[in-house]
């Protein structure tokens, strides 16, 4: 073996020498999988539209990274729901009357997340941002496309559905359980205006022509197993 060869074969000894024991052993860096799924409710915070809250389903899955020796805990988390809301508006034939047309919004969302360890992981306060893709505004009867939205001369409930389809969330919320079974309790807030995308379809606002801004508010219940 020749000196070149030598010195070679000491780096590569010292290289793996030093990522196997150059960081003491004292802590254990505990990984999880969970999956779950549970229900929400959900609406959209606007000035423009008279809303009401509706309920839905949610499901995904969270990666965990227990940290023993740190006061939080960090997740990867990625959820599909869907969710209902209803949007107030009048029929042609009766435009005094209102009544709430019923849409659904699918979402898909990954998340971040930082879970502060109240008592150690058995109760954790969470908070993270949450990327978000969202389908339309799907209204849930095709009937009542040509209703007028309250508040609007022309505008109808076919011509609000294509809202803006990426936004971006903040989640907080409370997670309390066991090791392969916890519940969490999550509010997730809309910080972009998802009704953005309507104010580029030059749609008839009248009578008062505002702007359109809406911010997602979605509570969820969640259970989740861990393995």
């Amino acid at each position: 073996m020749n000196y070149r060869q030598c010195i070679l074969l000491v780096a590569l000894c010292i290289g793996f020498v030093t990522v196997t024991f150059g960081q003491h052993r004292r802590y254990d860096i505990q990984n999880g999988l969970g999956i779950g799924g549970g229900l929400t409710q959900y609406n959209i915070l606007t000035d423009n539209f008279e809303t009401k809250q509706g309920n839905g389903w949610l499901g995904g899955m969270t990666a965990t990274v227990d940290l023993p020796h740190r006061w939080y805990t960090v997740s990867y988390m990625l959820q599909l729901s869907e969710s209902n809301l209803g949007i107030s508006a009048s029929s042609l034939l009766s435009p005094s009357s209102t009544e709430m047309v019923d849409y659904k919004i699918m979402t898909a969302q990954v998340a971040f997340m930082f879970h502060a360890k109240v008592i150690k992981s058995n109760f954790m306060i969470d908070a993270g941002p949450m990327l978000q893709y969202n389908g339309k505004l799907d209204l849930k009867d095709k009937n009542k496309g040509d209703y007028v939205i309250t508040g609007y001369n022309t505008l109808t409930a076919n011509e609000i559905s294509d809202i803006s389809k990426f936004n971006v969330n903040a989640a907080v919320g409370v997670t309390a359980g066991f090791d392969h079974f916890k519940l969490r309790v999550q509010y997730i807030y809309g910080i972009t205006n998802m009704l953005n995308k309507l104010n580029d379809q030059n749609l008839d606002a009248s009578p008062s022509n505002k702007a359109f801004k809406g911010n997602q508010s979605m509570l969820a219940f969640m259970a989740f197993i861990y393995f």
